[in-house]
């Protein structure tokens, strides 16, 4: 069910919607597929973009909005369906809890649709549909819209919703924390139970029980590895041995689709090596200059910039680099061990809005970088109070960067090899946080989640720093 807050939060989206769009919106929440025959399906997620104005996920529906009004066309499950999934809600009844002021059948939808703006769907099945229905081609959302008036329509709403998604409103902010808390939670068991492990699945396990027992499924795969230099490691075939660190990214997506997104790092063993200690405070003290300096109207690519000075000076100081540290970031030289963006966007989807490519993350008249070491940055505007970003500097050892012959010869007068090799126990650091923007700073959401090195280190151990 949904609170008469959330109620209200859901009917003064519609009506911002209706604000900044003329005319009608169709938006298809998705079906699951089959995951090997007909009847055996892939667990469902509804459509960002569905939930974000409809609220409960709502398989194989659709939403009309036009004007603050919202229109559901949806079909009941038939009958023999109770006996295999229970009794359902009607139309009529899930109409009410949404908040909806019309119902019709699915077989509506074509009616008046033609004139009907969408945001394409990523499953082929339902993209399809949104083709034969709408009597168009949908072509992918992109910065520059289109000259085609039915695809710069649908450029227009996925604008529109994209300038009420950025910033977060009490609804969103409730489950985010929510999921937020269950996460810390997760890491929590994670960390306390990996002395009892042998295994990366093990300890994985762990982590994930704690979500399952608040009935949230992850909001993506959860990397828990002592291969850290893997950046998106979704496989857990590791023996857990003295010496590594274990590399857990996992977060909790809410029954309501909201996620968070956490990353911490800690020694098997309980104790971090000297090696390891001196590269975890590098990254601690990137992560934690970017956080202190998140304010509205910060440029969210001046954070990433922070974090790659930051880096680069302690690799400086530790003998890695080799120069001024401007002039090691200006070339790019810090991307060899922090090759990725400092965060992104954060709210119904792990990296928000991304289904909408660069016209979600990058700021009107702003494009990609070719640079080295801003290629991936996933966000690339001023910060907004209610927004809600991830930090998350890191440091990694990966080999198709680091024996690339001809990065070896770009950087060869900068990176003290001889060095780097006393540090090999390193594979890769991350520190991830939540953080809301605030209207004079920040709120660190997973500020219950240990970062200092003594602190994580105790709760490996089974004790308090």
């Amino acid at each position: 069910m949904l609170t008469p807050t959330e109620q209200s939060c859901l009917r003064q989206r519609r009506h911002q919607l209706g604000q900044q769009f003329e005319g009608k919106a169709l938006l298809w929440s998705g079906v699951s597929p089959p995951r090997n025959f007909a009847a055996n399906h892939f667990p469902f997620r509804a459509s960002s973009h569905f939930l974000y104005f409809a609220g409960l996920p709502l398989q194989n529906a659709v939403i009309g909005l036009e004007a603050g009004q919202l229109t559901l066309f949806w079909d009941e499950p038939h009958p023999d369906a109770a006996l295999w999934h229970g009794p359902s809600l009607s139309r009529a009844e899930m109409a009410d809890r949404i908040g909806a002021e019309t119902h019709l059948p699915l077989s509506a939808v074509p009616t008046g649709a033609q004139q009907a703006a969408t945001v394409p769907a990523l499953s082929s099945d339902t993209y399809q549909q949104q083709i034969e229905w709408l009597g168009r081609p949908i072509p992918p959302i992109n910065t520059q819209g289109s000259q085609d008036q039915e695809a710069n329509r649908d450029h227009q709403l996925a604008a529109a919703i994209i300038q009420l998604r950025l910033q977060q409103d009490e609804f969103a902010l409730t489950q985010l924390q929510q999921a937020a808390d269950i996460t810390v939670s997760a890491h929590l068991q994670g960390m306390t139970s990996t002395l009892n492990h042998t295994s990366e699945a093990a300890v994985r396990a762990d982590i994930e029980s704690v979500m399952m027992a608040h009935q949230c499924p992850t909001a993506y795969a959860s990397i828990v590895t002592v291969h850290g230099e893997v950046l998106h490691n979704d496989a857990y075939p590791h023996a857990l041995a003295s010496g590594d660190l274990l590399l857990v990214d996992a977060g909790a997506e809410t029954p309501l689709g909201w996620a968070a997104d956490v990353t911490r790092t800690w020694p098997v063993s309980g104790q971090f090596s000297a090696p390891q200690r001196d590269l975890y405070d590098l990254v601690l003290a990137a992560h934690d200059a970017c956080i202190a300096a998140i304010r509205p109207g910060v440029e969210f690519r001046d954070l990433h910039l922070l974090a790659a000075q930051t880096i680069a000076s302690g690799l400086v100081d530790i003998g890695i680099l080799k120069g001024q540290p401007e002039v090691l970031v200006e070339r790019d030289a810090h991307a060899l061990f922090f090759p990725h963006g400092i965060g992104h966007l954060l709210g119904l989807d792990v990296h928000d809005m991304e289904d909408l490519g660069d016209l979600a993350g990058y700021g009107a008249g702003r494009r990609r970088c070719d640079r080295r070491g801003l290629r991936y940055l996933r966000l690339d505007r001023p910060l907004r109070p209610q927004m809600v970003v991830t930090i998350e500097p890191g440091f990694y050892q990966i080999p198709a960067l680091l024996h690339n012959p001809d990065l070896r010869q770009q950087y060869r007068d900068c990176v003290d090899w001889d060095r780097l090799a006393h540090f090999e126990d390193v594979r890769g650091i991350r520190i991830e946080d939540d953080v809301l923007v605030t209207a004079e700073g920040c709120q660190v959401l997973t500020s219950a989640l240990p970062t200092q090195r003594a602190e994580v280190e105790a709760c490996v151990q089974g004790s308090t720093a």
